[in-house]
């Protein structure tokens, strides 16, 4: 069992009286490993089969160092209706502090509406280390060594 007390993330919103609806992120049942995000788009944004669009959480937040927020799709959005992220995930590093915008792309085959307070990605929060770097000029040897994408087989 992992002692380590969780980090804690700090929330602002960008626009406090406007986006007063759009709720914080949020685990949905004890167990889970991803916050819901919520769109704090001012219409209906239509998102066409193919189209790419950035949809504002009305958020931003402080993650401590060492850790970075990773935004995912939904799985019931990307199974029903054919909508992920663009750059999946995508990663927020512990020293930003503008807006967290959700870039969604509809690989269905029908047009999906976003409405106000959606829950349109989620967000998970993972500790990350900065490796040191060191240029050799040779590798280890190992039983894959250059074996790429199928060198195992089917």
């Amino acid at each position: 069992m992992d002692t380590e007390s969780p980090p804690t993330i700090r929330f602002c919103r960008t626009a406090p009286k406007a986006d007063a609806d759009i709720p914080l992120p949020r685990y949905m049942t004890t167990q889970a490993a991803g916050m819901d995000l919520c769109a704090a788009v001012s219409q209906d944004v239509i998102v066409a089969p193919g189209d790419i669009h950035l949809i504002p959480t009305g958020l931003k937040m402080a993650i401590p160092n060492g850790y970075e927020a990773q935004i995912r799709p939904r799985s019931g959005l990307a199974v029903k209706h054919g909508i992920g992220l663009i750059n999946s995930p995508g990663t927020i590093d512990a020293d930003y502090r503008g807006e967290i915008q959700v870039a969604v792309i509809n690989l269905g085959k029908h047009a999906y509406t976003i409405h106000r307070g959606d829950r349109i990605a989620q967000m998970i929060i993972h500790r990350v280390y900065q490796a040191g770097l060191e240029e050799v000029d040779c590798l280890d040897e190992t039983c894959r060594n250059a074996g790429g994408f199928g060198h195992t087989g089917k």
